[in-house]
């Protein structure tokens, strides 16, 4: 039966000299109640009641279902919707509810004004992208889209994670509503059902996808995972078949790779298209998420196995994810309690080439073991037959396209058994039919979560190149010009009105995340009595900045005694003359370690056109690693991040056993160089929370010029104004703010006058003239700043290596251009007995001479604010108590009035007296007459308990009681916290499935980094290295020679080899056979040659042996045989690379999931003997040759001798040397070719078998017709071209 519009919305128009507020209807078919929606607030009302109000309200429009009412901030406004879905099409049926799509909705402002739809523009946009789905049924309840199967069969609890539009339920749940009766339940993702016919039985074939709401973003906009552990594009999907009350299905999860990282789009330092991956965060800030995120994993879907499809390349296009799958394998390896979590790596592009998914067969037998222990779920009937145990997680870059072909193909291999199940799998034609229809259905569901994350259509999965072209571009115009309004909306629809809220954004530093939406008293009073249940934590913060005129030296050239210690370590331990005060007399003790150090560089690179346009990171990289030296000389710290805007780059370190408390870390920067166009100047800032304390670094460069005043100030205002942070986090509501950087301020007097002035030292005289101090004490800059006392000389401008101010030409005035300032947020007008902006320790500069400026650094000592639980708990309790109900409503109803004397009792004068007696209880928001009643809402929420003690009133001589309209408003209130907060149900119970061996092997192979080895590769560097030693490229079927033969060339030649006896230089049988005499200088020709060399002569093998062997070996799809070994280091290295990341410590077991494509991170083997490893050829196993031994010059004496080739110190074997080789997975069918190859696949090491010739005397040269015949060589005809060379 079809849905209809059971749903009609009336509004009333604005009448000409009637004041009445704007409200609409809510009529439901089949539904003896309606629903006021006026002055936002909700009741209901029985049809008598609207019958006597209908004649003032018109039709506004049908809809086949509500949303509910969408709340956005506007300024210090908050506007509601009434959301309406107006379009919807069905996607198919499951059981007796049918699942629609949303194609279209109606947004009704409740202010009735046209310019409130412009706000909701992107919002309707996102609603109506095709990605939501809602069930309905006209008899049952229809199913819960957010449960998967498993679930749904034990509970009936909504997943809040997949229920996208909870946030608008909350103001009906607020007034009482039944939300299941009127409003409808969305969920964001894909939705596929297909119809199959089983004989005289329907079955349906579904894929549903689900994405969470925790990390909902766009591609660029969302990455990693966040400080709760949720992941980016975070979704499962279920592959179902249902015959009837029969079900079955299997869940599978994807997500983004849960280590804080980003692709940045356009942005001030790339161009488009440049999206390099880069660590956001250091590798101990991401300790604490990983371990998160693996562990509510494992609450909510039991036993893990992780699937890592990124590539392993160190060349090229995919070197990011490569670092990002080396730390996302450290971090797992150093996890104790996740070992038992197998990680199966496969580099997909290098392994699928070409888009064709049949080498994800070499996948299956890494997975296997893992998808058989955790199962699916089927269900016969009322009785559960199977449960599923655990998931596979699987992650490329995007978690989109790669990601769904490799689920894809898991669905298909589990497919064959949930038929069997169900016994579907009788006829093979119904088999395939099925497939059919999934492999269709999954390719659907890739490119409808591509849409909601990219913008376009999933690329690969059959499709052609023109169209993966075209999508492609379309991803980029999107990602990068249209992904930001988009991302705003989604938050507006998952946050609400705390989206964009100061008193949400101090609610989210004090409170946990599911008290954000409570109810605006609850936060206010919890939010106004933080001292109540937080302590002081002191916090020692270091603030440097630094102009380095180009970023080119470390240290002095010729003072090079003097380094970055001296500026950031011991300037503030040692009494020098530029110190600030006299530390004896510091109360504060000196050995106290600095716990974040907060370093801002101005002029990292030249400002010059080039940079501008594209600045280069390879000195921001360069300048962190030597910091992160610098400050671990005496303690350890570790880098949060650093931003870099063209010249101006800030670095924030943190001691690591503060790292656990370092949460929300986010970067902005703003351009303020000829008008904000260009990067030559402005500002970078990083903000994060330490414990309930916000803290946001900002380091600047102004306008320049000594008259440039208003330019300064102005590029100070636009910082200011310009600096947002995600949830709409501005830059002065944090709780502090540091500030430093080159700002360009001068000193009003002569350039001798100056110079005179600071030979005496007299800092007072200078200040009173300092641009800074006289625009900050007019209040025309950094407002409500502070900045420590200036007992130390102008730090601008020297000359190079010199301690003399500027001697060129134009004789720059001295000035304290170099500055910080800080600020502390005072939250009420009073601050509280013992509060403190801060406590200058010491600001003074250094003497570094390698710029034309001198460094400042600044030690402040502040205070920090750490939450105790059990206060915060127990002031919860007790604010909800005093909070009132959430709608603050009371009823007045006549004790001695007739219900049908109302309306003559009722009148204005009456009202008059109502307002005015309850105006004594508090403000009054409106009041109703509605069911015989008079309803009263009140402004603040606890005036309607004063309201309710009152109890009686008499107005008019009528006697009123006074109750609330719902007493039962703490069980409205607990709902309204469960909508808010994560109420996920576990997949299944504990199951014991022995997971730690099978884990445990596959982790021996990965990353054995440590976290120290790892942030040298993702934060400090550079994408080309040149002391990272980067692997040469073998070719893929030719065998490395050995030690003393020259490398092989990086392509196949176009002829195959010639025979053994020809010099190498040849690059074809010649006609005549050439004189034994030139034949050793064959290594000198075959160095210069451009036809690669040859290899040793083949072993005698019967031609049908040698062809089946190199079938056989073309058929090993990921490992490569053991010949082919790296050779490591086995002292470590002192600056860490990939050619270092994976070292095995066991022997290579069957199960290595480690790419076998070129230029990858290859698979090692440990001789058992000898523990050390070797290294070989990439198709062949090579000989050991004694040194000194060639084998081509040996080989031409053997044939002139006629005698058998031997290897001295080697003895003949009998049979073929036992070479150890990986197992194999099922053999794939051989090409056409592999028949006709030459026998280079033969097995190695056999001894050279060549046969004699009589009488010692070289043969004659082959005639041209008919070349002699090589032994296991086929014959080639004259006139005809070589055998074709089979391919890899």
């Amino acid at each position: 039966m079809a849905m209809g519009r059971p749903l009609r919305v009336y509004h009333n128009l604005p009448q000409v000299g009637v004041h009445a507020a704007y409200s609409l209807v809510m009529e439901q078919k089949n539904r003896d109640e309606i629903l006021l929606v006026e002055n936002y607030a909700i009741v209901a009302l029985g049809v008598r009641e609207f019958e006597a109000l209908k004649k003032d309200y018109v039709k506004h429009t049908d809809a086949f279902g509500s949303l509910g009412i969408l709340r956005v901030s506007d300024g210090e406004h908050v506007l509601y919707f009434l959301v309406l879905v107006t379009g919807c099409v069905s996607a198919g049926k499951i059981g007796t509810s049918e699942i629609y799509r949303v194609t279209n909705v109606v947004m009704i402002s409740m202010r009735n004004l046209p310019q409130d739809e412009e706000k909701v523009t992107e919002i309707k946009k996102l609603l109506c992208c095709g990605a939501f789905y809602f069930a309905w049924s006209h008899h049952d309840t229809p199913i819960d889209l957010t449960l998967s199967t498993q679930k749904a069969v034990k509970f009936a609890k909504t997943d809040n994670r997949f229920f996208w539009n909870r946030m608008c339920h909350i103001p009906f749940i607020r007034h009482g509503i039944n939300c299941q009766d009127w409003l409808l339940k969305v969920m964001c993702g894909s939705v596929e059902i297909r119809t199959v016919y089983v004989g005289s039985r329907q079955a349906k074939a579904v894929v549903i996808s689900r994405l969470s709401s925790e990390r909902a973003g766009t591609r660029f906009q969302v990455r990693g995972v966040d400080d709760q552990g949720h992941v980016a594009n975070f979704a499962e999907t279920e592959q179902m078949i249902v015959v009837g009350e029969d079900i079955s299905s299997f869940l599978q999860i994807r997500g983004s790779v849960p280590l804080f990282w980003d692709q940045p789009g356009i942005n001030v330092n790339s161009r488009v298209g440049s999206h390099k991956i880069r660590m956001s965060r250091g590798p101990e800030l991401s300790t604490t998420a990983f371990d998160l995120h693996l562990t509510t994993l494992k609450q909510n879907y039991g036993h893990q196995a992780i699937v890592n499809l990124l590539g392993s390349s160190l060349v090229g296009s995919k070197e990011g994810e490569a670092t990002l799958s080396t730390a996302f394998q450290t971090h797992q390896k150093l996890c104790e309690q996740h070992l038992d979590v197998p990680h199966i790596l496969f580099d997909y592009h290098a392994e699928v080439k070409g888009g064709s998914i049949k080498n994800l067969s070499r996948l299956h037998e890494k997975v296997q073991q893992c998808v058989n222990k955790f199962g699916f779920f089927t269900k016969v009937g009322p009785n559960v037959s199977r449960e599923q145990y655990g998931t596979v997680r699987t992650n490329c870059t995007d978690c989109l396209d790669r990601t769904n072909a490799v689920q894809a193909f898991l669905g298909n291999q589990i497919l064959a058994y949930q038929l069997q199940d169900l016994q579907l799998d009788d006829k093979s034609n119904i088999v395939s039919r099925f497939e059919e229809m999934f492999k269709q259905m999954w390719q659907n569901n890739g490119n409808e979560l591509s849409k909601m994350y990219a913008g376009t259509g999933a690329l690969g999965g059959g499709t052609s190149k023109i169209i993966d072209g075209a999508r492609s571009a379309a991803r980029t115009i999107q990602n990068n010009l249209l992904d930001q309004s988009k991302q705003e909306a989604i938050d507006v629809l998952l946050f609400g009105s705390s989206f964009n809220s100061d008193l949400a954004d101090r609610a989210r530093v004090l409170l946990p995340s599911h008290y954000i939406n409570a109810p605006r008293p609850v936060l206010e009073s919890l939010v106004h009595r933080y001292l109540s249940y937080s302590e002081p934590v002191p916090l020692r913060v270091g603030v440097g900045t630094y102009n380095i005129n180009g970023g080119k030296h470390f240290r002095s050239i010729v003072y090079k005694d003097v380094s970055l210690s001296d500026w950031l370590l011991d300037a503030h331990k040692t009494v020098k003359e530029s110190a600030l005060i006299d530390l004896s007399e510091c109360s504060t003790d000196e050995k106290k370690p600095i716990d974040i150090y907060a370093i801002g560089f101005e002029e990292m690179v030249d400002l010059d056109a080039k940079n501008i346009m594209n600045a280069s990171s390879e000195n921001a990289k360069s300048w962190a690693s030597e910091l992160t030296k610098t400050l671990n000389r005496d303690e350890k710290f570790s880098l949060i991040t650093y931003q870099q805007l063209v010249g101006v780059c800030l670095y924030v370190f943190v001691r690591p056993e503060l790292a656990p408390h370092i949460q929300d870390v986010a970067v902005d920067c703003v351009k303020t160089g000829m008008g904000g166009a260009t990067g030559n100047k402005g500002a970078v800032a990083i903000r994060l929370r330490y414990h309930s304390t916000s803290i946001c670094f900002v380091c600047s460069h102004f306008a320049a010029g000594q008259g440039n005043i208003t330019d300064r100030n102005n590029d100070f205002n636009e910082a200011v104004k310009r600096i947002i942070f995600p949830k709409g986090r501005t830059l002065m509501s944090h709780d502090y703010v540091f500030w430093c950087g080159d700002f360009n301020y001068r000193i009003n007097m002569a350039r001798e006058d100056v110079k005179a002035l600071v030979a005496n030292e007299d800092w007072e005289t200078l200040l009173s003239a300092d641009q800074l101090k006289i625009e900050h004490g007019e209040g025309n800059v950094f407002q409500g700043f502070i900045e420590g006392p200036v007992n130390f000389p102008p730090t601008y401008k020297y000359d190079l290596f010199s301690d003399d101010y500027d001697t060129s030409e134009k004789c720059r005035v001295p000035a304290w251009t170099d500055r910080i300032l800080w600020r502390r947020r005072q939250l009420s007008r009073v601050p509280p007995e013992g509060w403190s902006a801060g406590q200058c320790h010491w600001y003074g500069r250094a003497n570094l001479k390698q710029s034309d400026h001198r460094p400042v650094l600044a030690i402040l000592d502040v205070e920090a604010l750490k939450v105790n639980v059990e206060k915060r708990e127990a002031i919860f309790e007790d604010a909800l108590k005093d909070v009132g109900p959430p709608d603050g409503s009371v009823l007045l109803q006549f004790e001695n009035v007739v219900s049908f004397d109302l309306q003559n009792v009722i009148d204005d004068h009456f009202m008059d007296e109502l307002h005015e007696e309850l105006g004594k209880v508090g403000p009054i928001r409106f009041t109703k007459y509605i069911n015989e009643m008079i309803w009263v809402a009140f402004m603040n929420h606890s005036h309607a308990l004063d309201a309710e003690k009152v109890h009686q009133i008499s107005v008019c001589g009528h006697e009123i009681t006074i109750r609330l309209k719902h007493p039962n408003w703490r069980e409205l209130l607990e709902q309204e916290l469960e909508l808010c907060s994560s109420n996920t149900i576990p997949l299944c119970g504990t199951k014991e499935l022995n997971m730690r061996k099978e884990s445990a092997r596959m982790l021996s192979q990965l990353s054995q980094l440590s976290f120290e080895e790892l942030e040298d590769i993702t934060m400090t560097v550079s994408n080309q290295d040149p002391s990272v030693e980067t692997p040469a490229t073998v070719p893929p079927a030719r065998p490395r020679p050995p030690p003393p033969r020259p490398a092989p060339p990086p392509g196949r030649p176009a002829q195959p080899p010639s025979r053994p006896s020809a010099p190498p230089a040849r690059p074809a049988p010649p006609p005549e056979r050439p004189k034994p005499p030139g034949r050793p200088e064959a290594p000198k020709s075959a160095s210069a040659s451009p036809q690669p060399p040859r290899k040793p002569p083949p072993p005698m093998m019967p031609p049908k042996q040698a062809v089946e062997d190199q079938d056989t070996r073309m058929e090993e799809p990921l490992a490569r045989p053991p010949n082919f070994v790296r050779e490591i280091s086995q002292t470590p290295s002192e600056k860490a690379g990939f050619s270092d990341i994976f070292t095995v410590t066991s022997p290579v077991t069957a199960d290595l999931p480690i790419s076998s494509s070129t230029g990858s991170i290859v698979a090692l083997t440990m001789d058992p003997s000898s523990g050390t490893t070797t290294k070989s050829s990439s198709s062949t196993t090579s000989l050991e040759y004694p040194e000194g031994y060639d084998p081509v010059i040996e080989s031409g004496k053997a044939w002139s001798n006629g005698q058998e080739q031997t290897i001295p110190g080697q003895d003949k074997p009998t049979d073929l040397p036992v070479v150890r080789q990986l197992p194999k997975l099922p053999p794939r069918q051989s090409s056409s070719e592999s028949g006709k190859s030459t026998p280079s696949g033969s097995t190695p090491g056999s001894p050279f078998k060549l046969a004699p010739k009589k009488g010692g005397a070289p043969p004659p040269a082959p005639p041209p017709r008919v070349p002699p015949t090589l032994p296991g060589r086929p014959p080639a005809s004259a006139g005809r071209a070589p055998p074709p060379i089979p391919k890899r």
